[in-house]
C-alpha cells in the first residue's frame, strides 16, 4: 500500500515549547486515519504541517513521495483541503463559496457545484447570504467547498464538533462515501473518540505531541497495547 505521507524525525516548537514530536508516521493513500486525544496534544498543529501551512521546525514531510519544503508548489498545496472547526466563510452566498475554489482553478463545473450542494442538503440555500447559516449548514456549506474540487486529501479539524446528531451523521456519512468511492485519503482531527470508532480505518492517540499508539481502529479501542490508551479510552484524565 502506498503511502499519502511519511513524516520523518518530525519535531516543532514554538519558541521554548516542543509541540509535536513524531520519530515516523505514515498515513496510507486512501484510508481514514482519525487522530484523537485531549485538548492542547497537538492535533491542529499536525494538520497544519499535512496542509503545509507550516514547515516543520526539524524533520521532514513527504507528500505522495515527494519531500515537501516550506512554500510548496500549488499543485502540491491544492491536492490537501482542509474543513476547519469553524468553517471561514466569504460574506457572499452559499453557491459563491462552494464554486470559490474551483473558481481559483480557473473553471467552474456549475453541475458538479450542484451536485455537491444538493447532496449537502443546502442546495436550497443557494441564494443564501452564508452569514445567516446554521452552524450545521455553514460546516455542510464548507464540507460541499472542499469536495467540489475533488482533493486527495481531506483534512477534517473538529467537524462536528458544535453540530446536533442529524448534521453529524450526515456529515459523517458523506465523508465515508468520498472515501469510498473516490478513495480520498481522510484525516479525521476529532475529540469524540465515538465518531473515530464509526468511520477511521486507523486511529492514532495524540498526547503531548507524541503519538502513544496507532492501530486499526477496531484493535485500538478493544485491545489498546498501552496503558495510556486504555485510560484515556475509559474517559480517564491523561495528561
Amino acid at each position: 500500500m502506498t503511502n499519502a505521507y511519511e513524516l520523518t524525525r518530525i519535531r516543532h516548537t514554538y519558541g521554548d515549547r516542543t509541540v509535536l514530536d513524531i520519530p515516523d508516521l505514515r498515513i496510507r493513500a486512501g484510508e481514514i486515519l482519525g487522530i484523537v486525544g485531549p485538548s492542547g496534544a497537538g492535533k491542529s498543529t499536525l494538520l497544519r504541517l499535512l496542509n503545509f501551512l507550516e514547515a516543520p521546525t526539524s524533520g521532514t514531510v513527504a507528500f505522495e513521495g515527494r519531500v515537501v519544503e516550506a512554500n510548496p508548489p500549488l499543485p502540491i498545496r491544492r491536492a490537501v483541503t482542509t474543513v476547519f472547526q469553524r468553517p471561514m466563510l466569504l460574506r457572499r452566498s452559499v453557491a459563491a463559496n462552494v464554486r470559490v475554489g474551483q473558481r481559483m482553478r480557473g473553471a467552474v463545473d456549475e453541475a458538479r457545484v450542484e451536485q455537491c450542494m444538493e447532496r449537502l442538503g443546502i442546495a436550497d440555500l443557494a441564494g443564501a447570504p452564508a452569514r445567516t447559516l446554521s452552524a450545521g449548514e455553514a460546516h455542510r456549506t464548507a464540507l460541499a467547498r472542499a469536495l467540489v474540487v475533488r482533493p486527495s486529501v481531506l483534512l477534517l479539524d473538529e467537524p462536528t464538533g458544535n453540530l446536533d446528531p442529524y448534521n453529524t451523521g450526515l456529515l459523517e456519512e458523506i465523508v465515508s462515501q468520498e472515501n469510498e468511492e473516490r478513495g480520498t485519503t481522510v484525516v479525521l482531527v476529532t475529540h469524540d473518540t465515538f465518531q473515530a470508532r464509526r468511520i477511521a480505518h486507523r486511529t492514532a492517540l495524540l498526547i503531548g505531541g507524541r503519538i502513544v499508539e496507532i492501530a486499526p481502529t477496531d484493535e485500538l479501542y478493544e485491545r489498546p497495547k498501552h496503558p495510556t490508551t486504555a485510560s484515556f479510552l475509559r474517559g480517564e484524565l491523561v495528561i
